[in-house]
C-alpha cells in the first residue's frame, strides 16, 4: 500500500539542508524578561531544547526588565535613567538580583524538564551558569554617578568554549561580579552582543513583540543591512508613540545586531516571542520568518565550483525526472562544473545555469536553467541571463541560444526569437535531438 507523501515529510524534508548547515554552529541567544513572562516561553525552550539536540552550541543570555519593574514598584523604590541606562543604588541591586536571580533558576528549570509526552521528553540538558562574565562600574557621567551599573570587563571566551564543547548550554544573565567581589547591573544586550563577537558565534538571535522589523504595510522586513538598521533604529527613537516595552526591545536588538555584524558576525535573527515555532521556521525553512541582519546579501550569483556539485544534483534531479532538462551524470557535471553559473542562499544552491561557448561562431548555449520551487516568484532567472550576457560579452560572444521544451513563453518575454537547426553552429546541430523537438531560441547579447 502506497502511502501518500504529507506536510510534515515536505517540511522535514526541506529542514534537512538548514540542520546539516547548524550543527556544530554557535548561536548566542537574547531572551528579553518580556519573552520569558509571555504565555509562549514553554515554546521557546522546547524550540531550543530541539536545536540542542540537532547539534546547535547555545548560549542564551536572558534579560529582566519587566520583571526588575515589577520588585521595584512592589517594594515602593524608583530609579532614574540616564542616557538610557538605569541608576542602580545599593538598595535597587538587591532587589534586581533577586528579580534576576529568579529568573535564572526559573529557566535554568524550564531546561530541566524531561517529562513524557512533552517536546522535552527524553532531553537531558545541562545547564551551565557561571562568573563567565567579569564586570566594572560604569562610573560618573556628567555627574551623575551610576552607582551599582556597570559594563563589561572581560569574558571568559576559553570557559565557555569549553562548556559549549562538553554539550552544555551556557545561561548568562545581566548580573555579573567584579575583581573587587561587587556586583553590577549590566545591559544584557550589551553581554549577548560581546559574547557573540568574542565567541566569533555563527549567529546572534533576538525576540522581539513583532515578527521581526516591519515596514510600512505591516510586513516583515526579510534582510536589512546595517545602514538601513541605523536608519530604523533612529525613526524608533524619535517616534514618541512606540510602545515603550515593544519599541525598546526592537532598539535593543538593532543596536546589538549592528555591532555584532560590523564585529563579524555574520548573521543576526529578530523573531517574534509570541509565534509559536518562530524560531525553527526562522531557521530551517527557505524563506524565513523574521527579519535577519548582515553585512553582505545572503544570496549571492557566482561561478560554482567542485563542492558544488551535490548542491547542484539536488536541484536539476527534479527537472530531469519531469522531462524539462537533460539528464546529467556526476561524472559529466564534475568535467563541466566550471561552466555553471549558480544562485546561493545561506549555503543552499537555489538557482543554476551553464554557458557552453562555441567561439570560432562566436554563440554560446546557455543550458540547465533551474531554480528551486520556492524561489521561482522572483526575478532570479532574470539574474542569472544577466550573469550569462556579462559572460558572453566578455568572451566575444555575440549570441546566446537556448534549447528547451517548456519554458518557450518565458525566453521569449526576455527578448529572444525563434530560429532553425540550421542557424546552430555545426557541432550543435549533430547533437540535436529531433526526437525532444526542443524549440530553439536566440538572444543578441
Amino acid at each position: 500500500m502506497k502511502i501518500r507523501s504529507t506536510a510534515l515529510v515536505k517540511g522535514f524534508r526541506q529542514s534537512a539542508p538548514y540542520v546539516n548547515a547548524h550543527r556544530g554552529k554557535t548561536m548566542v541567544i537574547m531572551l528579553g524578561g518580556e519573552a520569558v513572562a509571555d504565555n509562549n516561553f514553554t515554546n521557546i525552550i522546547s524550540d531550543l531544547a530541539l536545536l540542542h539536540s540537532l547539534g546547535v552550541k547555545i548560549v542564551l543570555v536572558h534579560g529582566a526588565r519587566p520583571q526588575i519593574n515589577q520588585i521595584l514598584q512592589a517594594n515602593a523604590h524608583t530609579t532614574p535613567y540616564h542616557k538610557g541606562v538605569r541608576i542602580t543604588d545599593e538598595k535597587a541591586l538587591q532587589l534586581v538580583m533577586q528579580a534576576a536571580g529568579q529568573l535564572q533558576l526559573s529557566i535554568t528549570a524550564r531546561l530541566s524538564m524531561s517529562l513524557n509526552n512533552t517536546p522535552m521528553a527524553g532531553t537531558q540538558l545541562n545547564v551551565v551558569s557561571g562568573n563567565f562574565v567579569i564586570s566594572q562600574p560604569l562610573g560618573i557621567d556628567d555627574g551623575i554617578d551610576y552607582c551599582h551599573s556597570g559594563r563589561i570587563r572581560r569574558i571568559d571566551i576559553e570557559s565557555i568554549n569549553r562548556a559549549l564543547n562538553q554539550n552544555s548550554i551556557v545561561l548568562l544573565g545581566p548580573i555579573a561580579s567584579s575583581v573587587t567581589g561587587d556586583s553590577f547591573n549590566l545591559l544584557s544586550e550589551e553581554v549577548a552582543t560581546q559574547v557573540a563577537i568574542k565567541l566569533k558565534a555563527d549567529k546572534l538571535i533576538g525576540f522581539c513583540s513583532e515578527q521581526g522589523i516591519i515596514d510600512e504595510n505591516g510586513n516583515a522586513i526579510a534582510e536589512l543591512f546595517p545602514k538601513e538598521a541605523e536608519k530604523i533604529t533612529q525613526r524608533l527613537q524619535n517616534d514618541r508613540n512606540q510602545n515603550d516595552d515593544n519599541a525598546s526591545g526592537t532598539l535593543r536588538f538593532l543596536r546589538a545586531a549592528t555591532t555584532a555584524c560590523r564585529a563579524g558576525v555574520p548573521r543576526s535573527h529578530l523573531i517574534s516571542y509570541k509565534e509559536d515555532g518562530a524560531l525553527i521556521q526562522e531557521l530551517f525553512s527557505f524563506d524565513g520568518i523574521g527579519t535577519q541582519m548582515v553585512m553582505a546579501s545572503a544570496e549571492q550569483v557566482r561561478q560554482a565550483q567542485i563542492d558544488d556539485i551535490g548542491g547542484i544534483l539536488d536541484l536539476i534531479r527534479p527537472l530531469e525526472e519531469q522531462g524539462v532538462l537533460v539528464r546529467r551524470s556526476r561524472e559529466q557535471l564534475e568535467q563541466e562544473v566550471h561552466q555553471f553559473t549558480i544562485i546561493e542562499k545561506d549555503g543552499l544552491i537555489i538557482g543554476c545555469a551553464a554557458l557552453y561557448p562555441y567561439r570560432e561562431d562566436r554563440m554560446a548555449e546557455m543550458a540547465c536553467v533551474a531554480i528551486h520551487p520556492e524561489y521561482r516568484d522572483g526575478n532570479r532567472g532574470l539574474l542569472l541571463l544577466k550573469h550569462m550576457k556579462h559572460q558572453s560579452k566578455s568572451q566575444g560572444i555575440d549570441q546566446i541560444f537556448v534549447l528547451t521544451t517548456h519554458s518557450l513563453h518565458w525566453f521569449r518575454e526576455q527578448g529572444f526569437f525563434e530560429i532553425g537547426v540550421e542557424s546552430l553552429p555545426m557541432t550543435k546541430q549533430s547533437l540535436y535531438n529531433y526526437q525532444r523537438r526542443s524549440k530553439i531560441l536566440a538572444l543578441q547579447v
